[in-house]
């Protein structure tokens, strides 16, 4: 029986650098972004070694090929770097937080704890009063949208509201995210806070630190 053809090692992903450019000319740019014209490879790769840099091809497909002069290694941690920042990066999504016309006070805590999470994620906000029967008609309206407008006042992350509260088909909504400038106010008065309330007491604070019958 013939033994099948053994597949050819797999090129390793990411850029031709240094000796694994085999083609004979390139088209080079410095470290600096200079250019450096169509240069043999030989004397390409002579340059970048002088200069204790290498050769990367960073655009094959055009003729002839361009070749740029860099630290790799640097370029490669670059290259990490922003995938893990692109990856920590969420896209912002809308989170719905519903409470009814009646809902109780251990229930509405409930709920705006929850809405709090969202909001330090990251998230929008929807927040929905829904109403039922009677509850709908316009008697009622005013009243609807004022316990939306205190729900919202139960929150503790500052919050910006992107439109004022409207009728749904159920009832009230609002759109809230977190006020990002307000956060950054908080926690910096807070490390102030807690810098003072640690700083050490001076004879200032007891006196000049003699007794009241030294004093006397």
């Amino acid at each position: 029986m013939r033994k099948g053809r053994k597949k050819p090692p797999s090129r390793s992903f990411g850029p031709r650098v240094n000796n694994r450019i085999r083609i004979p000319e390139l088209q080079v740019i410095d470290e600096t972004g200079a250019q450096l014209g169509v240069l043999k490879t030989i004397d390409a790769l002579r340059i970048a070694r002088e200069r204790d840099l290498d050769l990367v091809e960073v655009s094959p497909t055009t003729k002839p090929p361009i070749a740029k002069i860099m630290d790799f290694g640097k370029y490669q941690y670059q290259k990490s770097k922003e995938a893990k920042e692109h990856k920590k990066t969420k896209p912002q999504e809308t989170k719905a937080v519903r409470v009814g016309f009646k809902t109780g006070a251990h229930d509405l805590a409930f709920k705006a704890k929850k809405a709090d999470t969202f909001l330090s994620e990251g998230n929008i906000v929807k927040v929905e009063l829904t109403l039922r029967g009677r509850e709908r008609a316009p008697a009622f309206a005013d009243l609807g949208r004022q316990k939306l407008l205190d729900f919202v006042k139960m929150l503790e992350t500052p919050i910006i509201a992107q439109s004022e509260p409207r009728r749904g088909p159920y009832g009230w909504i609002q759109m809230i995210q977190t006020d990002k400038r307000a956060v950054q106010q908080q926690k910096s008065h807070h490390g102030k806070t807690e810098k003072q309330e640690s700083a050490p007491e001076t004879d200032q604070d007891h006196g000049n630190g003699e007794s009241p019958e030294a004093q006397g």
